[in-house]
């Protein structure tokens, strides 16, 4: 387990001695240029890798990068630790190894947050067989891939989605669809989760799609990238909600929302950061559309300038019947978007137990970003591995892509060249109990 809480850099009691610094320098600098020079060495004596993007094929040979973990929620109660581990791939996906359960998140796991730097894992549990409260959980994570469950506490029903802010990370911000809600927590010390604020929301009238929107529904937190804005897209309301973060406190100011056309129904959001301009990308689920907006600073504020309209599946492509927009993520090189959708089903995939037969899939849509515009170009639309892609999520290199089927109880692996973003094969998958809501990598 990981130190919990961070701490601030002690000054440095040589600042006023040059004599003295000059010799620890060196003394320091000695045991560095050793340890360079056998990564030097290592590097040009050995020349392989685990495995590369050659032509779009894997390659493997006898040296291969450590295993990593993933952690999977799913309503069946559990969180899932899962081994990533590639060494046997050969063109057929690995199926996964189970690490360890846990029911701490119980009774219907719905979202992670992983404090990595702290080694801490957040659960929330959204309360669909409580149907009148939720609850968030804090785990601490362990290198075998168990985890402990250090507090749990009630909240708002229907926690979907929850981020880290504030200075050193010490909130949490979480928005409730079903209870009509967000909150924020403080989470200083994950042991003890204590309750900073609850803000209800309410409609003066339904909106035009009543059967989604006869209430408000906060789908997301997210935190832009200057860590001073938090923002909530609501379903329901037809509008992201924004909020200030207070300098050096974990205080909140409400802002004025930024209002969507009726009837689209924001669900996710994500930022990028392009040079000299920041683009924000909402994908509504309601209307499957992707919209993107520059974002201005100034002050205080945050303002929004709509630069991209167009359906999940790009400009002029036409969006099935009965689809429903679902996640939506930046690459780690900032150069590529990618959407999934649900209950399209229009693609098939080999079957992954039996490999005899196929299966019905669901889509990924790739898009590379004009840094300059923010004009989004069609890249890829490809099977995703099954049904209900509700949440995914990229390693950080930008290699692995892992998506959670809901409906098919199943967590793929996708290959991914980071350098063009071409999404490639599927290398491994896992079938889990219950119907799977998030999957995180643990980086």
């Amino acid at each position: 387990m990981k130190f919990l809480g961070r701490q601030r850099l002690s000054k440095n009691p040589f600042r006023d001695n040059s004599i003295t610094l000059l010799v620890s320098s060196l003394l320091l600098a000695a045991p560095i240029t050793v340890f360079l020079l056998h990564c030097v060495y290592q590097t040009y004596s050995r020349k392989d890798a685990h495995w590369s993007h050659n032509h779009d094929i894997l390659e493997f040979n006898t040296h291969h990068e450590p295993d990593v973990l993933l952690y999977v929620a799913s309503y069946s109660g559990l969180v899932t630790t899962l081994n990533l581990s590639l060494a046997e791939y050969r063109n057929t996906p690995v199926k996964l190894e189970t690490l360890s359960t846990t029911d701490g998140c119980a009774g219907s796991p719905s979202w992670l947050t992983l404090d990595w730097y702290n080694g801490v894992l957040y659960c929330t549990d959204e309360g669909l067989k409580d149907g009148k409260y939720g609850s968030l959980a804090s785990f601490a994570t362990h290198d075998n891939g168990t985890l402990t469950l250090l507090a749990k506490t009630s909240t708002a029903f229907g926690p979907v989605s929850a981020i880290m802010y504030g200075e050193w990370d010490y909130g949490l911000a979480v928005a409730h669809y079903g209870g009509s809600a967000f909150t924020t927590w403080k989470i200083q010390d994950p042991s003890n989760l204590t309750s900073l604020n609850v803000q209800q929301f309410s409609l003066p009238e339904p909106g035009p799609d009543p059967s989604r929107q006869e209430a408000s529904h906060p789908h997301a937190a997210v935190v832009d990238p200057s860590k001073r804005f938090i923002l909530v897209p609501d379903l329901g309301a037809d509008m992201i909600h924004i909020y200030s973060v207070g300098f050096g406190d974990l205080g909140l100011s409400k802002l004025d929302p930024l209002v969507v056309a009726p009837g689209t129904g924001p669900r996710h959001i994500a930022f990028v950061v392009k040079e000299t301009k920041t683009f924000m990308y909402l994908v509504t689920e309601l209307a499957n559309t992707i919209i993107g907006y520059e974002a201005v600073y100034g002050g205080e504020f945050i303002r929004f300038k709509e630069i991209w309209n167009s359906g999940i599946h790009g400009e002029a492509k036409d969006v099935p019947q009965g689809a429903a927009a679902a996640e939506i993520v930046v690459s780690p090189d900032r150069g590529f978007l990618i959407v999934s959708s649900r209950n399209e089903s229009t693609l098939q995939v080999p079957d992954f137990d039996t490999r005899n037969g196929t299966i019905a899939s669901d889509p990924l849509v790739s898009f590379k970003i004009d840094s300059e515009t923010g004009h989004l170009t069609l890249q890829q639309d490809i099977p995703c591995g099954g049904r209900s892609p509700r949440h995914f999520s990229i390693n950080k290199t930008g290699t692995l892509v892992a998506v959670a089927l809901q409906r098919d109880s199943r967590v793929v692996i996708i290959e991914r060249d980071a350098k063009t973003g071409i999404l490639g094969d599927f290398i491994a998958y896992a079938e889990l109990e219950g119907e799977v809501t998030a999957v995180v990598f643990y980086e």
